[in-house]
């Protein structure tokens, strides 16, 4: 049981930001998987009875699951997962390799793990461990007052990263580790890595462009990058999906076409994978301007928040998973708005708490688990 000191500590806001986002994307699922109407003559009862609720109570039911995994997570000391990180690390490596084998394909990618009806997909929960992983090392360098100042430094970190991120592009997920990329480069810039050796990595990364270019992308995603640099050049082909995007969010205005509009855009299927990665595009189009402003404004204030806990921390461990966790939430968010307004290439991220998912509502709930744990036996009581 939880004594009065840790209670007290817990970040109730945090859980309030996560509800309401969750809540935004019951709306845009519901919406998403409403009927188009047949009938031009239809009434309040009817127009309500045309929605499909079976997603949405999905979506619910895996919140509910994430809450219950949340609650495990904070009923042990974060410490403990330092202690079990090589156990975790290699049992996710395992399940990726399994996925390697006999993984279930969908999509073009193999990257999931079936349970009849039910799927699991290993690279969200790979994410936890990776960041778990990487907290651990670059604390116990910290806490031996040793920095990141040589490739000797780094070395080791890369190791953590090179085997799930490998066969992660192998499924092929290049969105999930473009995701590995940012979780690594986001808690190293804030150990205090050596700007040389920082330009040093990225200019490695940017003189292997050609080599991915050539030697690992598929048709399919040089053709996402090309219509990200220009969407116009395929209309009806590559770059459709991004223009419908963009026609159902400006479709939306300032206040929305409401959620029991007949025939939108989204129920009419122009805009691709609806309740999933482009959940944003059919959410604006309902709520307009006001409400996607409010759904920016609500991750950007849950970003601060965690970003907070992460000062507050007791320990370098602690900080480094808060801050293991808030790179990997600002890239996701950062990317899926960014592709549903033709900012970013599409990749099939998902919108935290928002996409329907379950594995990757677990996944987030789980990182945020890690966090309000951290803040819950932090040091001292801020307010």
């Amino acid at each position: 049981m939880f004594d009065k000191k840790l209670i007290k500590n817990f970040d109730f806001l945090i859980l309030i930001l996560i509800s309401l986002l969750v809540g935004f994307g019951l709306i845009g699922i519901g919406v998403a998987m409403r009927e188009p109407v047949q009938d031009d003559e239809y009434r309040l009862f009817d127009m309500i009875g045309n929605f499909n609720l079976h997603y949405v109570k999905l979506h619910l039911l895996w919140f509910g699951v994430g809450l219950v995994a949340m609650l495990v997570v904070l009923s042990v000391d974060y410490h403990l997962f330092a202690e079990m990180s090589p156990y975790i690390y290699w049992t996710v490596v395992a399940m990726l390799l399994y996925v390697f084998f006999r993984g279930h394909i969908a999509g073009n990618a193999r990257s999931w793990i079936s349970f009849g009806s039910f799927y699991m997909q290993p690279s969200e929960f790979a994410k936890i461990s990776m960041i778990i992983s990487l907290a651990k090392a670059i604390a116990k360098k910290k806490d031996e007052g040793e920095g990141l100042n040589s490739i000797k430094d780094l070395l080791p970190l890369l190791g953590r990263l090179v085997i799930p991120l490998a066969l992660i592009i192998d499924q092929p997920d290049f969105g999930t580790a473009m995701v590995f990329i940012a979780i690594f480069f986001g808690m190293i810039f804030v150990a205090g890595i050596s700007y040389k050796l920082l330009l040093g990595t990225i200019g490695a990364g940017v003189a292997a462009v050609p080599l991915m270019w050539y030697g690992l992308l598929s048709d399919t995603q040089k053709n996402r990058i090309l219509v990200f640099l220009n969407p116009g050049m395929d209309p009806l082909g590559a770059g459709y999906h991004v223009i419908q995007s963009i026609i159902a969010i400006g479709s939306g205005r300032i206040w929305g076409k409401g959620i029991l509009t007949d025939n939108t855009l989204s129920q009419l299927n122009y805009v691709p994978a609806k309740n999933t990665d482009f959940i944003f595009s059919v959410t604006v189009e309902a709520l307009g301007f006001v409400g996607g402003a409010i759904i920016i404004c609500l991750y950007l204030c849950l970003i601060l928040r965690t970003i907070y806990l992460a000062t507050k921390a007791k320990d370098n461990f602690g900080s480094f998973l808060v801050i293991g966790v808030v790179s990997m939430m600002v890239f996701h968010i950062f990317e899926n708005i960014g592709m549903t307004i033709g900012l970013m290439p599409i990749t099939g991220i998902p919108l935290p708490f928002m996409s329907y998912g379950g594995s990757s509502m677990i996944t987030n709930m789980i990182a945020y688990g890690l966090v309000l744990n951290v803040g819950m036996r932090r040091q001292k009581i801020n307010f």
